[in-house]
């Protein structure tokens, strides 16, 4: 089913409202959907370069307007529709555990989430349920997926078709990296 879902998304990067097709996906991407908005953004900045910022803009809005649908979900629906989802991803039984936490940390889970291979549609949904600050989830939001999709069509604009296969390959695992760096750097700062 991935499968196929991954390769009807890629088809659509061809189609002439290819645009529209792109917020949609990110949006919904960013509350229920499994494919991530770089398969369909990476093919659309490659055919029109001179393009790569609107694209990344798009992609950056509708994400967050995406992600703000599922904090609606965790806000006010997280029994009939914010639940199933968590299971389906597997991440129903850490709900209590991380709700405990989560206000103290909300902005920079949404932070990790926003620039990471790990599904932001999850965080979303945590921070509508647990209530977290509505403007600081916007903020982080906006920063965190403004980061992941203009680097993207930075270096898809900069380098062209070449840099695909290190995108796909290594962008996730050095955005980890980086974050992870972040927060140690910060956890030195206060602790040491």
């Amino acid at each position: 089913m991935i499968r196929r879902l991954y390769d009807w998304t890629m088809s659509l990067a061809c189609h002439p409202r290819a645009i529209w097709a792109l917020a949609v996906v990110a949006f919904v991407e960013s509350s229920v959907f499994p494919i991530p908005p770089d398969v369909l953004m990476i093919p659309m900045v490659l055919a029109a370069r001179e393009k790569a910022w609107k694209i990344a803009f798009v992609a950056t809005l509708a994400s967050v307007l995406g992600g703000c649908l599922g904090y609606a979900i965790g806000y006010g629906f997280m029994d009939a529709i914010g639940k199933p989802i968590l299971e389906f991803y597997g991440k129903a039984d850490k709900f209590d555990e991380l709700a405990l936490r989560f206000n103290d940390y909300g902005g920079w889970a949404v932070l990790v989430a926003g620039v990471t291979p790990f599904p932001y549609k999850v965080i979303t949904i945590f921070s509508g349920a647990t209530q977290l600050s509505l403007p600081l989830f916007l903020a982080v939001s906006v920063l965190a997926r403004a980061l992941r999709f203009f680097v993207v069509a930075g270096l898809l604009w900069r380098f062209g078709a070449p840099i695909r296969d290190f995108i796909e390959r290594w962008l996730g695992p050095l955005f980890s990296a980086f974050v992870v760096l972040l927060i140690g750097g910060f956890y030195a700062l206060r602790y040491l």
